[in-house]
């Protein structure tokens, strides 16, 4: 009679408990709940039937021992997840803990049906397929033993909508496979989520590619760099010890010092043996391996499903979420130095606020992110190292100022009252006659910054611009020497997914036009298919100009009617501040309007950009930067361009005043001049500038981003989920930071500053300063969040900054030109010298206010413009105002002066000497600097012939053995053929070719490749001689 039992029978179920227990117990440590989900599983997976306890037959023992070695698979699948919690190498690298983690694929998936099943059934699901990889999933990775079926939770089939994107997913993720990546994927156990596909590049593809692509590597051979003697050495000896305390304690700052440099050249497979192969798996860094495998994901196209190429294609169509290579590790200290990955290195001496001090480790920063990245750290440090010359100047200029305030004549005439020059009213009705001395202050503090020590500090910025020019030229070679790119070759770049999109939709409108007799199979878009791109960004832009001017328009709008609405009040404290408010509230209304079209203007030069189909990311690129940087340098600098040339210059004069909107007069510049409300202007736009979109925009709003991301996905997932208890892997982590959205905006920062500290230096000498102090804040900032809160970026190589330097340089040049009529005609330089050496009776500055003055008679005042109430008295006859105008009394009144031409004259030809004189000497600077340094420039000649060295050592030595083996095969058939004669006792020349007796023929060769030459050879009618010269030449 069959009795149904379980495989609980005495002596079985106790050896299988028994086993079941003690590798339990071994993986205790585990997440609390595993053991018991353990349990429950292996208890399923063993329940079975046996007809009697006592007929065991031979199958139904290895039904058990199967059951039980597929219980020591899931345990050992656990035990690697504990270790991977514990080793944080381990959390970078596939279930197995040994292949590496190159590039993590994510996308999201959504099932018409709830998750079924425990919690517990759910996590075990995810772990127990960490260990499988996509296409050998129920096999063993190491061995390849088959498993049986999972504890799988069935969450329905997939949503038809994303049916095709699975297909597509499908074909893109095998072509992956047939290009040699190793891919482990997640299973879809929730109703929607995310899932995760890791790859993983093998030595074989890495090899490849990297043959490809021609990476240079570091070769065995090693020469000593050239060591400078004398004064020289003993200089450079007292600056790196100088230096040594700023250093980074990093190891690959400290190989930048080292005298010894390795040879590099291109991979290639064929010659291994140059190469310092200790570990095929750390040959190639992690940031060169992720570069390969985003090359493959870049190239590798689904033809049959979508004609798509590429990983771009695929996330813009939304088949994928996003992909990025893996951060190494968590960027928390742990442990000594000797112990952190790079990513706790870089955290350390470079992204902590408190090593704002040191050098930035630009060789390992390139390593973890790659040459682009490097060399924008790299022209960040150095742009910032030199303004501290810059500033140090700028300090002196001011300072000089401020010492000489006291003893400036045309600042003590202003103070002194008992001169009494009575000016003009600043308004109709509203406003009364003044007295010029209620304007001291304003004109001492324009002789802080307009003294003569200013044209000195303009000439200086302009010959500092063209030295920093130079000096990055330099240090980007000295870089691409020491990074390993000479030489390197730009690669081709695949089309961008618009491009592609708008291509397809062209080729499908020519397939159903079936008159078109000409049609290629080669298709591109050409400007017919652009020009309504370019139209619309041509006239886009020029509404963004006007957009731009209306701004400034609205805000002399505003200036004009609250001076006026303040002139009408009776407090006398308000009516004395009228000019200070005014200026103060209209720069804070500019620096807000500036930061909202900012931010409009980016997005609007992205649209416009994307509207010009460009083919490739580079070009998309530079287009982007130029319509971006026309913008924003519109938006930021129209308002000092105002200012600085235009105010006060269109407002007339008494009598004859300029009028908007038929009420309002058009402002003045203050007695003082316009340089001082113009160095107001600067500062509070470009300090504010700064600070917000550093704290706010930099910090502030990539957290909210992270945070409305953390809450979305929250949502998303349903309630009867548990999350996954333990440590999150690091594909988890990476995923929750932000994408990286390329170098443009830091960069976009970094030239407008440059521009305020260039164009109009002449009117701010404390705009190097502060540039300064907010670069060395800009740095670690910029590093924290490369390092905590961004992803990953792809490790992209670069040996120049690109279009950047084309921009910096146009910045220089145009400085030159700005700075000149800044001093000319914003300042009172000219004046003062015109002056001096032209109208002043004692050659000195005495009466030089008196002379910047005219009169008017205020009986030509226009009807409904004159005073209302005066506290001056009636008896006023003349009043001054600012101009170089004829007196009433003249034959021809309030025309303009002769002191006006020659001040214009003078103007000019400062202007033509100014330009002329800094550009010769920017030339001469350039000139004077070579490129190339000359250490360079050596050892790179020294490379070239090393190189050429060990090839031909090389192809001696194949020489060499290539003789060796030609003459012991030459011997070998020599002592053949005689042992044929002898036995066959025939000449030599009537031997016949054909097998050897069994009994005379030699051992058997062990050679093979000895073997296989002289077969090579006997095919050959030429000598061993001419064998060797053909090779030679070759």
């Amino acid at each position: 009679m069959a009795v149904n039992k379980s495989c609980s029978y005495v002596e079985v179920h106790s050896c299988v408990l028994n086993g079941v227990s003690t590798a339990l117990s071994e993986s205790s440590s585990i997440w609390s709940d595993l053991k018991e989900v353990s349990e429950i599983e292996v208890m399923n997976s063993i329940s079975c039937t046996f007809d009697d306890p006592f007929d065991f037959s031979e199958e139904s023992w290895d039904q058990c021992d199967n059951m039980l070695q597929t219980t020591d698979n899931k345990i050992h699948v656990a035990n690697n997840l504990m270790d991977m919690d514990q080793d944080p190498c381990k959390r970078l690298c596939f279930a197995d803990g040994r292949r590496k983690v190159d590039y993590v694929l994510v996308y999201h998936y959504r099932k018409r049906s709830s998750v079924r099943g425990s919690p517990s059934q759910h996590r075990l699901s995810v772990i127990s397929n960490g260990s499988y990889p996509l296409g050998v999933e129920g096999k063993d990775p190491e061995g390849g033993k088959d498993e049986p079926a999972e504890v799988v939770v069935d969450v329905g089939p997939p949503i038809p909508a994303d049916g095709e994107k699975i297909m597509i997913r499908e074909e893109f993720e095998g072509n992956l496979k047939d290009a040699g990546l190793e891919i482990e994927r997640d299973k879809e156990n929730k109703a929607h989520g995310h899932a995760f596909i890791r790859l993983h590049a093998p030595w074989q593809v890495l090899s490849r590619e990297a043959e490809f692509l021609k990476i240079k590597v570091p070769t065995k051979k090693s020469y000593e760099l050239r060591e400078e003697k004398g004064l020289a050495a003993t200089m450079n000896e007292v600056w790196r010890k100088l230096n040594q305390p700023f250093q980074p304690k990093v190891p690959h700052q400290e190989q930048e010092h080292s005298r010894t440099k390795f040879l590099s050249h291109c991979f290639s497979r064929d010659k291994l043996h140059l190469y310092n192969i200790n570990s095929k798996d750390t040959f190639f860094d992690n940031a060169t391996r992720s570069r390969i495998v985003y090359e493959i994901l870049r190239r590798t196209a689904c033809s049959r499903t979508c004609q798509t190429m590429g990983i771009t294609t695929l996330i813009a169509n939304g088949v994928y979420d996003s992909a990025f290579p893996l951060h190494d590790g968590d960027f928390h200290p742990s442990g000594q130095a000797e112990g952190k990955n790079d990513r706790q290195l870089l955290h350390d001496e470079w992204a902590r606020y408190g090593a704002f001090y040191k050098y930035q480790p630009v060789d390992l920063i390139r390593k973890y992110f790659g040459e682009k990245i490097g060399l924008y750290f790299a022209w960040l440090g150095v742009y910032t190292q030199l303004l501290i010359p810059a500033s140090v100047v700028g300090i002196i200029v001011f300072f000089y100022g401020w010492a000489t305030v006291e003893t400036n004549i045309p600042s003590q005439e202003m103070c002194d009252e008992d001169q009494n020059f009575t000016m003009c009213p600043l308004c109709d009705r509203a406003c009364d006659y003044w007295h010029l001395s209620t304007a001291c202050g304003t004109a001492r503090a324009s002789h802080l910054f307009d003294n003569p020590a200013t044209v000195f500090f303009a000439i200086f910025m302009s010959l500092w611009a063209v030295m920093f020019l130079e000096y990055w030229k330099r240090r980007q070679i000295s870089l691409n020497y020491s990074w390993d790119l000479t030489g390197m070759e730009e690669e081709e770049e695949h089309p961008r997914p618009k491009y592609e999109m708008i291509l397809l939709q062209k080729r499908q409108r020519k397939k159903k036009n079936k008159n078109n007799k000409n049609e290629t199979g080669h298709e591109k878009l050409t400007w017919r298919d652009r020009l309504p791109g370019y139209l619309i960004n041509i006239s886009s832009i020029l509404f963004m100009f006007g957009v731009t001017c209306s701004a400034v328009f609205s805000v002399i709008i505003y200036r004009i009617t609250i001076s006026a609405l303040m002139a009408m009040s009776p407090d006398p404290e308000v009516k004395s501040n009228v000019r200070v408010t005014v200026t103060a509230t209209a720069v804070i209304i500019n620096l807000v309007v500036i930061l909202i079209l900012d931010e409009i203007y980016g997005m609007v030069a992205a649209w416009l950009t994307e509207l010009e189909i460009p083919k490739t990311e580079t070009d998309f690129e530079e287009r982007l930067i130029l319509k971006a940087f026309l913008l924003k340098f519109m938006n930021a600098y129209a308002p000092i361009f105002y200012v600085a040339f235009f105010k006060g210059r269109f407002a007339g004069h008494p009598g004859e005043y300029v009028y908007v909107f038929n009420d309002y007069r058009m402002e003045e510049c203050a007695p003082g001049g316009c340089l001082i409300e113009l160095c107001i202007q600067l500062s509070i736009i470009m300090l504010g500038k700064q600070l917000i979109q550093n704290n706010i925009f930099e910090i502030g709003i990539p957290k909210l981003k992270k945070l409305c991301r953390t809450l979305k996905d929250k949502e998303r997932a349903p309630k009867e989920i548990v999350e996954q208890p333990g440590r999150r892997q690091q594909w988890h982590l990476d995923y929750d930071l932000e994408p990286f959205d390329g170098l443009t905006p830091e960069y976009m920062e970094m030239i407008i500053q440059f521009g305020f500290v260039s164009l109009f230096v002449a009117s701010f000498p404390l705009a190097p300063l502060f540039a300064l102090l907010n670069n060395v804040i800009e740095i670690r900032l910029d590093a924290k969040k490369f390092v905590t809160e961004l992803r990953r970026p792809e490790a992209i190589r670069a040996k120049d900054i690109g279009i950047w330097y084309n921009i910096l340089s146009g910045l220089g040049k145009f400085s030159v030109i700005i700075n000149a009529f800044v001093i000319s005609f914003t300042s009172d330089f000219i004046p003062r010298l015109v002056y001096q050496y032209m109208f002043s009776e004692t050659g000195t500055m005495h009466g030089f206010i008196n002379h910047t003055l005219s009169y008017f008679n205020v009986s030509n005042f226009k009807p409904g413009t004159v005073p209302s109430i005066s506290s001056l008295g009636k008896d006023i006859t003349f009043c001054r105002y600012k101009d170089y105008r004829e007196p009433p009394w003249s034959s021809e009144p309030y025309q303009f002066s002769k002191q006006y031409w020659s001040i214009l004259a003078a103007r000019l030809g400062f202007v033509i000497l100014f330009q002329n004189l800094v550009i010769t000497m920017s030339m001469l600077v350039a000139w004077v600097i070579p490129d190339m340094p000359k250490n360079i420039s050596e050892q790179l000649k020294k490379e070239k012939t090393l190189l050429v060295d060990v090839f031909l050592n090389e192809e001696k030595e194949k020489l060499q053995l290539i003789q060796s083996l030609f003459s012991r095969d030459l011997t070998q058939e020599q002592q053949e053929e005689l042992n044929v004669s002898d036995q066959t006792s025939l000449p030599l020349h009537q031997t016949q070719p054909g097998p050897h007796p069994p009994t005379s023929s030699p051992a058997p060769r062990t050679r093979p490749r000895a073997a296989s030459f002289s077969q090579f050879t006997r095919q050959m009618s030429m000598s061993p001689q001419s064998n060797i010269t053909q090779h030679t030449a070759v």
